[in-house]
């Protein structure tokens, strides 16, 4: 009752799990016609250059100023143009439980919670939230994340759910071989020679956003996706952490690891995280498959 027909098909048409066609790079056009320019053409008129202001590669200035704005926006300029996607991870020195605590807490946990009124006429209901770091459609903060764990020192292999309000991961019973089958579908989006130490699937709690927005509500969750996943990206680079964005899933094989209903609370993306081995040139260029 919650979706629009389109949203549904589009969600799995998508995804894995419920067609037979190709997904991802497949380069479907390539042999019709070129592809558009990286940069696009610039329009006619005379040009506004910029290049003379304040610029975000100016050296970091002195300790005493650090607290000021212009000192702030130059760090996180910095911290923006490092990020890149990582698709090989150090097998010999996997990321630690300590270091996954911190990415989770400064991503992903419930900060605060609260109540808001609804402007339903005479009807005095009220919707409650629970605010996280990333920013949200609605603050209706519907994603959820499910960590299938290959390396992590001090944490079993495994399939978690984190809970963002008690900080705190949740094991979820699973069979080995569904285990290795997201962690490798995983390494085959990213062209990887090996799974990633942990594979975060985003998944979304579809009706938290439907019940309130009609035709923009999938649309809002996909959104949602890609700026949490800029939040991971930014964390990880802080972190001195390797990263990579995935931007499928497979709703199918997710459904049969949780027992959810692929249209209640499906996969929306995935996201790779683990200490990085060897940074390769190319990794700074291809983002997500």
């Amino acid at each position: 009752m919650l979706w629009d027909f389109h949203d549904l098909l589009f969600h799995a048409r998508s995804t894995q799990g419920r067609h037979a066609n190709p997904v991802g790079g497949v380069y479907p056009y390539a042999d019709a016609i070129p592809a558009l320019p990286a940069v696009r053409p610039r329009w006619p008129g005379r040009q506004i250059d910029l290049r003379g202001f304040a610029s975000a590669h100016a050296p970091d200035a002195s300790p005493a100023a650090s607290r000021t704005a212009a000192d702030r926006s130059v760090r996180l300029a910095k911290q923006l143009r490092d990020r890149h996607s990582t698709r090989s991870f150090d097998e010999r020195r996997p990321i630690t439980l300590a270091e996954l605590a911190r990415f989770l807490d400064g991503t992903a946990r419930v900060v605060s919670k609260g109540q808001s009124k609804l402007d339903l006429g005479e009807d005095d209901s009220l919707l409650a939230y629970a605010l996280r770091p990333y920013p949200s459609g609605g603050a209706s903060y519907e994603l959820e994340l499910y960590l299938a764990v290959d390396k992590c020192e001090g944490l079993a292999r495994g399939f978690y759910h984190y809970d963002a309000g008690a900080h705190a991961l949740m094991p979820i019973e699973v069979r080995a071989q569904a285990l290795d089958a997201i962690l490798r579908e995983a390494a085959l989006a990213m062209d990887s020679p090996a799974a990633p130490q942990i594979l975060i699937t985003i998944a979304a709690r579809f009706g938290r956003v439907a019940w309130k927005y009609s035709s923009l509500a999938y649309a809002l969750s996909l959104k949602d996706t890609g700026v949490l996943m800029q939040t991971f990206y930014m964390m990880a680079t802080a972190m001195g952490l390797g990263a990579c964005a995935i931007g499928t899933a497979n709703i199918d094989l997710f459904s049969k690891m949780t027992g959810l209903e692929f249209h209640i609370e499906g996969p929306v993306g995935q996201f790779a995280i683990g200490r990085g081995a060897k940074p390769d040139a190319s990794d700074r260029y291809g983002e997500t498959s």
